[in-house]
């Protein structure tokens, strides 16, 4: 049987500077394909074997400096392409979706639970909001959180 994996919030004030390391050595890779982790570690002060020891262990935790999180219902018709056309519209907005759940359909609708990450959005997210409106086959939508 799998172990359970656990997780904790801890201030970065707390960890062991190896992890501080890692971290930012993850960032670097991010930004600059052509670097390796050789260069990396050694830029890092770390040995390769602490980069890869950590490096699956130590994960982001989402800021509030990226943006508010939405958190919406949207009622749609249980039509084909109808939540594609939903996923289009707020990528084409330059939000993120950090969840996404949809219900069974009941009556032909379906209930559509959505997180957004809207720290890239070209417009206001109640700009967004009338676009999803007008999409054809969305019923209602709902905001149940603005973080």
């Amino acid at each position: 049987m799998r172990e359970r994996r656990q997780f904790y919030v801890v201030d970065k004030k707390v960890l062991p500077e190896v992890f501080l390391k890692v971290v930012e050595a993850k960032n670097l890779l991010e930004k600059d394909k052509t670097l390796t982790v050789q260069e990396v570690a050694e830029r890092m002060g770390i040995s390769r074997s602490s980069f890869y020891k950590y490096k699956d262990a130590i994960l982001p935790f989402y800021e509030k400096g990226k943006g508010e999180a939405l958190t919406m219902l949207i009622h749609l018709q249980d039509e084909r392409g109808r939540l594609s056309d939903v996923l289009n519209c707020i990528a084409d907005a330059g939000a993120n979706i950090l969840t996404i759940n949809q219900m069974v359909p009941m009556n032909g609708i379906a209930i559509i639970n959505l997180c957004l990450q809207t720290f890239n959005m070209k417009s206001e997210i109640e700009d967004l909001i009338s676009q999803l409106e007008e999409l054809e086959g969305v019923q209602e939508i709902k905001i149940l959180a603005r973080e």
